[in-house]
């Protein structure tokens, strides 16, 4: 059997016509229609009314019915609900003897969004849209606006751009009256949608809100590691100054090779940079801890930066001649042997601790 299944998701014929729906029936369909047209000439709905009754009467070779069903004022997944109930009324009273398809009637792209609720019920051979021909595709078009402004990722895309160029003259403006150039204020607004353009391109607002939600997280719980890294980023500033003043001074004394002055740079910075990484990483330690995820593994961090940080010392403090062949030798061997040390002894205790 075919239904021909008119769709009224904003209920104009019960809100405007009183017309109790679900309607089935030729007739009752064409009282709606007329009852509706009476009362708002100018509906929509009155035409997808009367074509589900063109539709029936054209049908001649196969068994037909007609009905109207409607959803609510407020639309969305309340009315989406509403319509699927009402068919599922009409479904009860119809009691063919053939599967049940639909041809649905609408009057727009909005009363179309319920479909799937349609196809979870029966099969759908159709959909027959209606609307005036002197405003064709014009309730399709707001439909599709309303959408686009309704939803919130394409409404920062598109309004947040098209805000700030709306802007640039009332700004260029007021840069007059308080005497700044206007050019600067152009500059100004490019360069604002220049980096919005590249931040939503690349994607970096995902990014951004799970940083901002990582530092919300990590004030909430009381996490040790958010003091310490703002210490050990003060500390990598200062290893950083420390790097160049290094290397200034060996400018001062001189024109040095290359490798003097990454090992400038980098005799200049070690001391800090280790003290940067050692704080860090006993606040991850810590946190660890106060976790329950603490494993013995974990203490070798410590030490790994102790080894690498006397190392490169040791390296740098001897291309520029600060360090003798033997402290070099020594600090090597003393890196190696730290290094080594504290991944046994630890692998040794996590051995012992696990359980049998």
């Amino acid at each position: 059997m075919l239904l021909v299944l008119c769709v009224d998701l904003d209920d104009d014929i019960g809100r405007k016509a009183d017309v109790e729906t679900p309607v089935v029936g030729r007739d009752p369909v064409e009282e709606a229609a007329v009852s509706l047209a009476t009362v708002d000439p100018e509906d929509s709905d009155v035409n997808v009314l009367f074509e589900g009754v063109h539709i029936y009467d054209d049908i001649t070779d196969e068994a037909v019915a007609v009905a109207a069903v409607s959803g609510v004022e407020s639309g969305g997944v309340a009315a989406n609900r509403r319509v699927g109930e009402e068919i599922d009324q009409v479904l009860a009273g119809l009691e063919p003897d053939d599967p049940v398809r639909a041809l649905v009637v609408s009057d727009g792209a909005q009363d179309e969004s319920v479909l799937p609720v349609i196809r979870s019920r029966m099969d759908v051979d159709g959909v027959r849209r209606v609307v005036v021909r002197q405003a064709e595709n014009l309730e399709s078009m707001y439909y599709t606006i309303k959408q686009v402004l309704d939803d919130p990722e394409t409404r920062g895309t598109i309004l947040v751009p098209l805000g700030i160029l709306l802007l640039v003259y009332p700004l260029a403006l007021l840069a007059d009256v308080i005497g700044v150039r206007g050019s600067a204020v152009v500059g100004l607004t490019s360069a604002l949608l220049g980096l919005y353009a590249l931040f939503r391109g690349l994607g970096l607002e995902t990014a951004l809100d799970g940083a901002v939600g990582r530092l919300r997280n990590a004030l909430y719980a009381g996490r040790v590691t958010l003091l310490t890294y703002v210490v050990a980023t003060a500390l990598l500033v200062i290893g950083g100054v420390e790097a160049v003043a290094e290397l200034e001074a060996l400018q001062a004394t001189g024109d040095p090779s290359g490798a003097e002055v990454l090992a400038a740079l980098v005799f200049g910075a070690v001391t800090w940079f280790a003290a940067a990484g050692l704080t860090s990483s006993l606040g991850q330690i810590t946190d660890e801890y106060l976790a329950g995820r603490f494993e013995w593994r974990h203490l070798n961090a410590p030490f790994y930066i102790l080894a690498i940080a006397a190392v490169l010392h040791a390296v740098s403090g001897y291309f520029l001649g600060r360090a003798s062949l033997s402290y070099l030798a020594a600090m090597l061997t003393a890196g190696t042997l730290l290094g080594v040390m504290s991944t046994l002894a630890f692998a040794v205790v996590e051995s012992w601790r696990a359980p049998a």
